[in-house]
């Protein structure tokens, strides 16, 4: 659209707080920025529960209901029980200008009246719509006259920033934080003329979870298949190089051996939590329940993976002691052999290392 100024994420509930509570919203974004969370985020904000509609998933008796015969006989359109609430909630329009142009007509009176028949929306309801741009490659019809004119306009834009900020709470894998701290003009790309996948925020949170699904054992060909499934071909590229260049310096196999350190930097604390877990798992893997059990090799890992505490837990004792926390249901994860030694040796070891 010409003229139109775009927002962040960031800025979009305050807006929606000054402008759903009076008048019905749509939200104008290229597919996979975060559209439908913030609606979902703006309504738990504001304790009211949300109704999704998808409006390419619909039809207009959807929406009017089918008739019903009262006791006088007469006829009375009764509206879906998801609507017809008794309580106030948020009404959220998802897809709203993809949808038949039968349904679009459909929603006039319930934008603009807040109310479908006799039924009308409760006090304190509010009702907002998405969608995506002609411009996107995306779906979208054109929207008559009639119903943009029953809409405040609010476009959307990424933002890197926002979204590192919103990363940080939800765990998203410290690689993809990282990289994307690095480089953010990758965080969204313009869709594509073709079939193909393009980098948004909700690509990168898709290529987050996989990663941890994966976990420390993800090989560069899955890595590949992974990135090049999920991000612009430029990105996934350049992607698997960065974490080609983490795994060289900072790789656990290369902490093991001594040939790389413990990353100690205040901004490499998300990646030092996640080597110290995969440093966990390893030790799960490879040490003996019993020391009687533990060939010369394994007690040399041992003996290694003491020594490697004492210098985690110099950059942070919370991350050291991740390594040997009990596991969820309070009973040790690591072996009570190997835990008792630990305890012995580490003030010597940390003695040794002065």
């Amino acid at each position: 659209m010409e003229g139109s100024v775009t927002v962040s994420p960031a800025q979009v509930p305050e807006l929606l707080l000054g402008l759903a509570t009076v008048r019905p919203v749509f939200l104008w974004g290229a597919p996979g920025i975060g559209k439908s969370s913030l609606v979902r985020q703006f309504a738990d904000s504001l304790g009211l529960p949300c109704v999704s509609l998808i409006g390419t998933q619909l039809a207009p008796e959807d929406l009017i209901g089918v008739p019903q015969i009262t006791p006088d006989g007469r006829a009375r359109f009764c509206p879906p029980e998801s609507i017809a609430r008794d309580e106030p909630y948020c009404l959220f329009l998802d897809e709203l200008n993809a949808a038949t142009p039968d349904v679009q007509k459909a929603f006039y009176s319930l934008i603009l009246d807040r109310r479908i028949g006799s039924y009308e929306l409760p006090a304190g309801s509010i009702v907002i719509g998405a969608g995506n741009r002609a411009t996107d490659n995306a779906l979208a019809r054109p929207m008559a006259s009639a119903l943009v004119n029953r809409l405040v306009h609010v476009h959307l834009r990424a933002s890197t920033s926002d979204w590192l900020a919103w990363a940080a709470d939800h765990a998203i894998h410290p690689w993809v934080v990282d990289y994307l701290t690095d480089r953010p003009d990758h965080l969204w790309s313009a869709p594509p003329k073709t079939e193909e996948p393009f980098s948004t925020p909700r690509s990168w949170h898709m290529l987050s979870d996989a990663l941890r699904s994966f976990g420390t054992e993800l090989d560069g060909a899955t890595l590949e298949v992974l990135a090049r499934g999920l991000l612009t071909p430029q990105h996934a590229v350049s992607f698997g190089g960065y974490v080609k260049i983490v795994r060289n310096a900072y790789g656990l196999d290369a902490i093991l051996k001594g040939d790389a350190h413990w990353p100690h930097r205040l901004e490499d604390r998300d990646l030092l939590y996640y080597l110290a877990d995969a440093f966990r798992g390893r030790l799960v893997k490879e040490l003996p329940a019993s020391r009687e059990q533990a060939s010369a090799n394994r007690r040399q890992v041992a003996f290694r993976a003491k020594s490697l505490l004492v210098q985690l837990a110099e950059i942070s004792v919370e991350v050291a002691q991740t390594v040997i926390a009990d596991g969820p249901d309070g009973n040790p994860v690591l072996p009570s052999w190997f835990l008792i030694e630990a305890a012995r040796d580490m003030p010597r070891l940390v003695e040794a290392r002065r």
